[in-house]
């Protein structure tokens, strides 16, 4: 048994701490926020996660989880501590780096033995070298630590089959003997282990990202050039992910990326391509494309309705994807400023995310199931691929709507079928409806 300590209990320290106690560690998690700690014994995640509260619940009984807000209490004979803190994008698209650095500060003034420090948080390229730094100018005296850096791969909704689960552990170090520790840490998920040095390791985890957000942007971009040619990029997309060069996911069009991941680690790969001189040509177009998707729904609403002062409008979904509470870069914040912008009234319901979501749309009127939310609207967009809503009663739905008019945004309906039942239907990509004639070029449906 491993005594392991875990900094920060967010989407990723949390899933951290209670994956590593399932696996028979003895692992104390650590947050300077007293409320959510105080939370955390009463048995309260500050989070949605499927599946995080059985497992937290089941080691704390079990005597290897436990909480604190003491970092002396944390560390005592404490072998290995994982930072993961948040690290939001600044104003210029940096990473906001300051709780990492008030974590290492704090882990050198309070280490009493040696120490392997383990930076999951998604940092700059470089920031290992820079927390090593940071806890030896900062130690009362000179305790010897090592610094690996192993990223997070774990997608929200999925997290806990993602750990227990991973395609591949990434770790690296200027220690061999460090990094080896760490690896010995995740023997037990028997997934393929890749060691290299601190900074492949960091940018191994941008570049990752990146390209998968990448794929979204692209498929939303071919998406849009389906809806003029009539073709349908759902079937274009599942032909193109049988080739094994591309593959099948985040081939899903559709309103583009959002949450915690994403939006900021592009933007500051971006950033740090900047930096050192170099034109992020393909990352600027990858944020242009993502960022035109909130305002094309809302565009081809307002053309479909024309002025929408004092519309109805509903939203069904608010959280950034299905199976999590997650409303950081969210679309619907975004689609919903754009709606009360142009005087429509909105409806809203989310399966988890209500709570969250009412705080930063307080104009927005929370429904308590999606068929209030359809009740008299003008129109229903779909904001977010909830698993509920592809099985709602459509019949229901259509008679209770001032008109029947549905904007797929996640595209989780049959288009024929949506027709049949009597709907407009407008989902994402899903083949022109009239004719197009351009430099003699015919199309037609």
């Amino acid at each position: 048994m491993r005594k392991i300590s875990v900094v920060g209990v967010g989407y990723v320290g949390l899933v951290t701490a209670a994956c590593f106690s399932d696996l028979g560690n003895q692992v104390i998690a650590l947050d300077i926020e007293e409320q959510r700690v105080a939370g955390l014994k009463r048995g309260e995640l500050p989070i949605y996660e499927p599946g995080l509260g059985e497992v937290v619940q089941r080691n704390v009984l079990a005597g290897r989880l436990n909480f604190t807000t003491s970092y002396k209490e944390a560390l005592a004979d404490c072998e290995f501590v994982f930072i993961c803190v948040g690290t939001p994008s600044s104003v210029d698209g940096d990473a906001d780096m300051k709780y990492v650095q008030a974590a290492a500060r704090s882990i050198a003034e309070n280490m009493t033995a040696p120490l392997v420090v383990v930076n999951k948080s998604t940092v700059p390229v470089g920031t290992g070298d820079w927390v090593a730094e940071l806890i030896k100018d900062a130690q009362p005296q000179p305790i010897d630590f090592w610094v690996v850096s192993c990223p997070e791969f774990l997608r929200e909704g999925e997290a806990i089959g993602d750990f227990m689960n991973p395609h591949r552990t990434v770790l690296g170090s200027t220690s061999r003997e460090a990094a080896d520790k760490v690896a010995q840490l995740h023997l037990p998920l028997r997934s393929p282990i890749v060691i290299t040095d601190l900074r492949t390791a960091e940018m191994i985890k941008y570049a990752s990202n990146a390209f998968l957000a990448t794929k979204i942007s692209f498929i939303n971009e071919i998406a849009d050039i389906c809806e003029s040619l009539g073709a349908d990029v759902k079937e274009v997309a599942a032909g193109m992910g049988f080739d094994p060069r591309i593959g099948k996911h985040f081939l899903e069009a559709g309103l583009g990326y959002g949450g915690s991941c994403f939006p900021k680690d592009v933007k500051a790969l971006a950033f740090m391509a900047e930096e050192m001189g170099h034109e992020a040509n393909i990352l600027n177009s990858v944020m242009e494309v993502n960022g035109l998707r909130r305002e094309m729904i809302v565009d081809r609403l307002k053309q479909a309705l024309g002025d929408l002062k004092g519309r109805s409008i509903g939203l069904l979904g608010l959280a950034f994807k299905a199976n999590t509470d997650d409303m950081r870069d969210a679309p619907s914040v975004d689609i919903a400023k754009e709606l009360l912008a142009a005087g429509a009234k909105v409806r809203a319901y989310d399966p988890v995310a209500m709570d969250v979501a009412k705080d930063l749309m307080p104009k927005v009127e929370m429904s308590k199931d999606a068929y209030a939310v359809a009740d008299g609207a003008d129109a229903v967009i779909v904001v977010t691929e909830w698993n509920e809503f592809r099985n709602l009663d459509l019949e229901r739905v259509r008679d209770s709507m001032s008109q029947p008019i549905i904007f797929d945004g996640r595209n989780i309906y049959r288009p024929e079928l949506m027709n049949t039942l009597g709907f407009t239907y407008h989902g994402v990509g899903r083949g022109y409806t009239g004719k197009r004639e351009k430099n003699g070029l015919k199309v037609r449906p």
